[in-house]
């Protein structure tokens, strides 16, 4: 598990690079059609996120800051899947993120005067799957094959091929998705 660094608050580049994609988002990622992976992807490489071909954002994906995300061909971010990626957030090949599922970078330092905000990475491993309304929260490594059952809170990292489920989650078998190729179209 990755380390939270205390990060300052965001400048007004920071600010008004955030608002612009926001507009872009509501103007042009959120209304397109489900099949058009390619114009969104065009749409999030234009704000500096490394996006394969093949990947899969839909367009009611949330995504907070495209600078901060990298998706390997294969990978997809599910209808209604909200990134906060104040930090980065990686889907390697393969790597699904389902409906609805949270993938949360930052929190704050309840135990600073001033609230600091902590952030650090998210890595969802080669055919790991983030099953629907499952929260994953900084600094988690999901291994290759991983899988976080509908609705878990995974606040540790997930070794590979492991199944976790619950909040708090904890493994409760082993898959078999790291086998597997999973292959995209285009």
């Amino acid at each position: 598990m990755v380390e939270l660094q205390t990060v300052s608050a965001p400048t007004r580049r920071d600010q008004l690079r955030r608002a612009i994609w926001s507009a872009v988002w509501i103007l042009l990622f959120r209304p397109s059609p489900v099949p058009l992976h390619g114009w969104r992807r065009f749409l999030l490489r234009l704000f500096g996120a490394r996006v394969e071909a093949g990947a899969h954002p839909y367009p009611t994906a949330r995504i907070w800051a495209p600078w901060n995300l990298v998706m390997a061909e294969g990978s997809c971010l599910g209808l209604g899947s909200d990134i906060y990626n104040v930090a980065r957030v990686t889907l390697e090949h393969g790597a699904i993120v389902s409906q609805r599922a949270y993938l949360c970078t930052a929190s704050h330092d309840i135990r600073s005067p001033g609230f600091a905000l902590m952030i650090a990475p998210i890595t969802i491993g080669r055919n790991s799957w983030v099953a629907t309304t499952a929260y994953i929260g900084p600094g988690v490594t999901m291994g290759e094959g991983a899988i976080a059952a509908a609705g878990a809170v995974v606040t540790k990292d997930v070794d590979r091929d492991v199944i976790v489920a619950g909040n708090p989650a904890r493994p409760i078998g082993k898959g078999r998705l790291s086998e597997f190729d999973r292959r995209a179209p285009a």
